[in-house]
């Protein structure tokens, strides 16, 4: 059994702007570290296809496909808000992101690979039922969530979102589904400035104070969601991996080192191991120092490929 690696080629193509920090080079660093360290030989590398439009409509309605399909440029950008931009490869970029989660969901149902990784963009974390903001048009995590419990017919899927910003979009559609635990560590007060007091029972809130030490940081995420996570007994581990709590990140004002996400990982594993037969599914969202973005990957990377 091996980790699956998901990366398309067409996901660089979709770019916001010279100066815009969820750029296609993100991609492209991961992937030259990878080779760079031989880590990629390890990995069982996919091609993703496209999600289909059935597929997106299990969490987005068709107005709001429409809308995005209508909004989409045949050159030039068009920004559904200050920071989010479409531009003519856009929207099958992100439905090669949202494809690969649904098909790494498969995959790791069938046992054709214990885990797997998508390193593709856009992310989707942000991107709510009817509402695309802060990078991200398609929620990839909340579709492979649905695949989990519609198509495989799960009972218990936890999503993990270690983002430094707050999932939102995950929190807005996910909420009050008894079927997900989701457990989020974030940056707070900090961007989306929304959804942090949901009251929803299945959502598990771990707001973190800027400038927080890595050790400070360890202590509240284990606190506020282990004993759930083993509690819940989820059948198939979601995660939402955003690396930009890193101390070099230019988007944030967390203090954690690439170690700190091995502790995350290592974690996760353990609460699949228990209850999920190994079953762990995990998407970039964010991180934007690139030399900090690859090798905190390969790191998440290492532990997942070391599981048999």
């Amino acid at each position: 059994m091996t980790t699956a690696f998901f990366s398309h080629d067409d996901c660089m193509k979709h770019n916001m702007g010279p100066e815009h920090p969820e750029s296609p080079e993100r991609i492209s660093t991961i992937l030259a570290y990878l080779a760079d360290t031989g880590l990629e030989q390890k990995l069982d590398w996919v091609r993703p296809e496209e999600a289909t439009r059935d597929q997106l409509l299990t969490v987005h309605p068709e107005k709001y496909l429409q809308q995005l399909e209508m909004m989409a440029p045949t050159r030039g950008r068009v920004f559904t808000d200050p920071d989010t931009a479409l531009m003519p490869d856009t929207l099958r970029a992100a439905r090669l992101s949202a494809g690969a989660n649904i098909q790494a969901v498969d995959m790791v149902m069938s046992s054709q690979v214990t885990n797997a990784f998508i390193c593709a963009r856009p992310p989707g974390h942000h991107a709510e039922r009817s509402k695309s903001m802060g990078f991200c048009f398609y929620n990839n995590i909340a579709l492979a969530a649905m695949r989990a419990l519609n198509f495989h017919h799960l009972e218990r899927v936890a999503i993990i979102d270690f983002d430094v910003h707050q999932g939102n979009g995950t929190v807005d559609i996910v909420s009050g589904d008894e079927r997900i635990l989701m457990c989020s560590s974030f940056q707070h007060p900090f961007y989306p400035h929304s959804h942090v007091h949901r009251q929803a029972p299945n959502i598990i809130n771990a707001p973190i104070e800027a400038g927080c030490s890595a050790a400070d940081y360890r202590k509240a995420v284990e606190s506020a969601w282990l004993k759930k996570l083993q509690d819940f007994k989820p059948q198939v581990v979601l995660v939402s991996a955003g690396f930009d709590g890193h101390r070099l990140d230019p988007m944030a004002e967390l203090n954690l080192e690439v170690e700190d996400y091995r502790w995350l990982t290592e974690m996760i594993v353990s609460v699949a191991h228990d209850s999920a037969n190994d079953r762990v599914i995990s998407t970039l969202e964010g991180g934007y120092h690139l030399r900090a973005l690859a090798e905190s990957v390969a790191a998440h990377l290492e532990v997942l490929s070391a599981v048999y």
